[in-house]
């Protein structure tokens, strides 16, 4: 059952004003947590593009009021299913990305593309634990759709990273880059053609990506440019059902995403490791982070096959209900691949084409396969205090950024908005990285044993911790352009 549950109100943290305003009105609607984080879901798509999409791929915890704690799987799947052995996708890109003055090579395209996940993953989880009838759910999204919303700076800064892939397709240049300039903070993005599919959505007509029509026209189109999607693997595709991996830390409890996903697992690693090192030193001290930097260069170099697997392009959601439901969604669209699903306006993922989730080489894994990632969605259960929902986008920096949080949260008893705040570090495998928080006697001490790169400004590098507690408490993180919303 949910703990210390005083607050009366819906409350949710997301990563755009108009994702947490949609999860928020389907709040008011009479609609419970899972309702609102699958609205916010279908919103995202259209106020966070760089980050997610209806063609992307996550992971939403739940635990209902009742106590239930289910794990709902729909990231991307390998794609080829009926297509004859080693056939070889034929457009993939390389195109170069330039990230705090590294270059970073992403490849996009037709050939990019995995099966795709969090359209069917959201109906799922609508019609296992939602309330409201699914139109009501769609409709801030349609709305937002058809009548554009304003992207803001965060969102922006996305879009411009992204230039090359946004406006590879003459669809996406019409969108995001209209008479041949991007569209800029205070621009109106509206998507005509994903408001014409949303109808379809929500009256019914369109139950998924594999409705047989729908299936045939999108991998004729796919496999015409030199995709491996078919209509075969959109039949195929499950969401899946897990139980969720628990671990605990001091006297509190961390819920999160299990295998095959192992984000969860190196969180999990960490606090084990921190939790035997013996009682927490002062938050922020030299003594705590350089603690800290060993647990995480230790996490790095122990992980499974040495492999750090991500997706960039990554947003969550968290939302706390008036009856005690709790939601946890983290979602990714890769580095988007540039190309639109036909009849849809739907842009999707270029998962097949980011090198460090495909360690063994491009399209070596065999069609229908789960492709591994590092969200982690997570609750966190704390005697005396009340339940979080929490998780972050961020990349390889998730395990660091959810690690971190915790810590402030158990062994600092901060409120979120101040554990998501605190100054960050992270371990990159070479480097710890440091936000400019921590002062430079603090980054000098840590750099007697390892290399230290102290930031001049935060950065969106260092994740996006957004999460909710039951008692109304609730925070987004700045780093990614947070908001609160209260129903």
């Amino acid at each position: 059952m949910a703990g210390e549950r005083t607050f009366e109100r819906g409350v949710v943290a997301a990563g755009h004003p108009a994702t947490a305003a949609a999860a928020a009105e389907v709040l008011e609607r009479g609609g419970n947590a899972y309702d609102a984080a699958v609205a916010a879901g279908f919103a995202g798509a259209i106020a966070e593009p760089g980050l997610t999409s209806l063609a992307g791929g996550g992971f939403l915890l739940a635990r209902t009021a009742e106590g239930e704690e289910v794990l709902f799987d729909f990231f991307v799947d390998t794609p080829g299913r009926g297509l004859p052995g080693a056939v070889h996708a034929g457009e993939f890109t390389p195109v170069t990305v330039r990230f705090g003055g590294a270059d970073q090579v992403f490849n996009v395209g037709a050939g990019a593309i995995a099966v795709p996940g969090c359209l069917p993953g959201y109906l799922h989880v609508h019609r296992r634990l939602g309330r409201l009838g699914l139109a009501e759910v769609v409709t801030p999204a349609r709305r937002l759709a058809a009548e554009g919303v304003v992207l803001g700076g965060e969102q922006v800064a996305v879009v411009r990273l992204l230039e090359a892939i946004f406006t590879l397709r003459a669809q996406g240049r019409a969108r995001y880059a209209p008479g041949g300039r991007l569209v800029g903070p205070t621009d109106r993005v509206a998507h005509p053609d994903l408001a014409a599919f949303l109808d379809r959505v929500a009256s019914g007509e369109i139950r998924g990506f594999d409705e047989p029509g729908l299936a045939a026209r999108i991998a004729e189109e796919v496999g015409e440019a030199g995709g491996l999607l078919t209509a075969e693997d959109l039949a195929a595709y499950a969401v899946v059902e897990r139980e969720p991996s628990r671990v605990a830390y001091r006297e509190a409890r961390l819920v999160t995403n299990p295998p095959p996903s192992f984000g969860g697992a190196l969180v999990g690693h960490a606090l084990a490791a921190l939790d035997a090192a013996g009682p927490a030193e002062p938050l922020g001290s030299v003594g705590a982070l350089e603690r800290l930097a060993g647990v995480l260069e230790e996490v790095t170099a122990s992980h499974v096959d040495g492999r750090l697997r991500s997706s960039r392009g990554t947003t969550h959601v968290s939302v706390a209900d008036a009856d005690g439901n709790l939601a946890a969604m983290t979602t990714s669209n890769g580095s988007c691949s540039g190309v639109f699903l036909a009849g849809t306006g739907v842009m999707a993922n270029n998962i097949m084409g980011e090198a460090d989730l495909h360690p063994d080489g491009f399209h070596a894994a065999p069609a229908g396969e789960r492709v591994g990632s590092m969200m982690a969605p997570s609750l966190l259960v704390r005697p005396g205090a009340a339940d979080v929902a929490l998780g972050s986008g961020g990349s390889e920096r998730i395990r660091s950024a959810l690690t971190q949080v915790v810590v402030n949260l158990v062994d600092g008893r901060l409120g979120l908005a101040e554990a998501i705040d605190a100054p960050r570090v992270h371990w990159d495998g070479a480097t710890l990285q440091a936000e400019p928080a921590i002062g430079a006697e603090v980054c000098a001490a840590l750099a007697a044993h390892r290399p230290v790169n102290h930031w001049a400004r935060r950065d969106l590098y260092f994740g996006g911790v957004h999460a909710v507690a039951i008692d109304g408490d609730a925070a987004g993180d700045a780093r990614r352009g947070g908001t609160v919303a209260v129903a």
